[in-house]
């Protein structure tokens, strides 16, 4: 899967696709596509020779992904001091089944990110950090919500990644098996996976009339999550 237009990242010897190359994307609008429509990353480093990853929440600005935690935190302490990292981003889109246990696959899409972790130390920075990731999450919530206090700022790390290296793989697509298969016995196809919305639950000790939120107006009842991100992200930029 190849894009031509818009800004690409260079191809190195730790992105290029040597399996199913053709299935591989380095331009900016695949890779941030699927970076905008995900909420939880996978993180990858190594602490004394031992390899560790961390599943949390992110937030995109241009080519640099960030993600929080608790400021005692021992993988954030760790990635604080600038250390390689490598950041992974998937949706599940399908269940593929063919007729032979060695057809069966999934439809996915995946990014492959590497760079050099950051901590963000600035207040103001660290404000700002986390105003973007609500915002990334809920476009205009920072305005119906208090302001972050100072000392809780003080509790949270906040590390950044510019990405210098990223590469996307997706499937897509139905069932590839071989001609002898294709009379075989058994069903053969695809079973689509989506995450869906519920209906928003509003809090018990909310009063009557509090009506919800233009913030939340992506998130209604039954729609796809990954199309919800992504239109939020969208209206952020715009």
């Amino acid at each position: 899967m190849t894009t031509a237009n818009g800004t690409s990242f260079e191809v190195t010897e730790r992105t290029r696709l040597r399996r199913r190359p053709a299935r591989g994307a380095y331009d900016e609008a695949t890779v941030f596509g699927i970076l905008d429509a995900g909420i939880v990353a996978h993180v990858g480093y190594a602490i004394e020779g031992q390899p560790r990853v961390v599943a949390t929440a992110y937030w995109r600005e241009g080519r640099t992904l960030y993600w929080h935690g608790a400021a005692g935190s021992q993988a954030l302490r760790a990635q604080a001091g600038g250390i390689p990292i490598c950041v992974t981003v998937s949706q599940v889109d399908g269940l593929v089944l063919g007729r032979s246990g060695f057809a069966h696959s999934l439809n996915y899409r995946s990014v492959m990110a590497f760079g050099r972790s950051e901590a963000v130390t600035d207040r103001a920075a660290k404000r700002r950090g986390m105003d973007a990731f609500i915002e990334r999450l809920y476009p205009g919530r920072t305005r119906e919500i208090r302001r972050v206090q100072d000392a809780e700022l003080d509790m949270i790390a906040v590390i950044g990644m510019h990405i210098d290296e990223a590469s996307a793989k997706v499937r897509e697509g139905g069932v590839n098996e071989k001609d002898e298969d294709l009379a075989g016995p058994g069903w053969a196809g695809v079973i689509p996976v989506h995450t869906t919305l519920g209906a928003p639950c509003t809090d018990a000790r909310i009063g009557t009339g509090v009506a919800l939120p233009p913030s939340i107006g992506a998130f209604t009842q039954d729609a796809r999550l990954d199309l919800a991100l992504g239109e939020n992200a969208r209206a952020v930029r715009d």
